[in-house]
């Protein structure tokens, strides 16, 4: 699928916002029939532009009330420690985010979600600051979340 069309934004505009639409749903709200409708869902997948689907869940319910943004700098900047870092980082099932950044001073930017300041110490003694390579750490904690999507823009793409 080289161009998207109407039909397919669409769809991923749908589709981002409620996944669990059934497709004589998803078909009679952009005015296809529900084959062509499937048809089409279906190329969006083969082609890379929905990656999965998946259930977002009520952090706070769970007891995760503490999100912290976490400034990471390297020691050295090598590709072999940021390779290591990264590998290590993956395993941490609290970082939600983590990027790569430059403008800062810093080198990783971490989204960090836990129950409380004490799980936090935990992580940041027990993980975060273990891993070779970590030279400084800066925590930023959110006292209130304004905005929470994971919605992608598409306005631009509808010209």
């Amino acid at each position: 699928m080289s161009k998207l069309d109407r039909y397919d934004l669409n769809l991923l505009s749908l589709l981002q916002r409620d996944a669990t639409l059934s497709n004589q749903d998803l078909a009679e709200r952009i005015g296809l029939s529900p084959s062509p409708c499937s048809r089409r869902v279906k190329q969006l997948e083969d082609d890379g532009y929905i990656l999965r689907q998946v259930a977002l869940l009520d952090r706070k319910k769970l007891g995760l009330t503490l999100t912290a943004y976490v400034l990471i700098g390297m020691d050295r900047h090598t590709p072999e420690r940021f390779e290591r870092f990264q590998s290590a980082i993956r395993e941490c099932p609290e970082v939600l985010e983590c990027s790569l950044v430059t403008g800062m001073d810093a080198d990783y930017q971490l989204k960090v979600v836990v129950a409380d300041m004490d799980h936090y110490q935990q992580f940041l003694l027990g993980k975060l600051t273990r891993i070779e390579g970590v030279s400084s750490v800066r925590s930023s904690f959110v006292l209130n979340q304004v905005i929470s999507s994971t919605e992608l823009p598409l306005d631009h793409l509808r010209q």
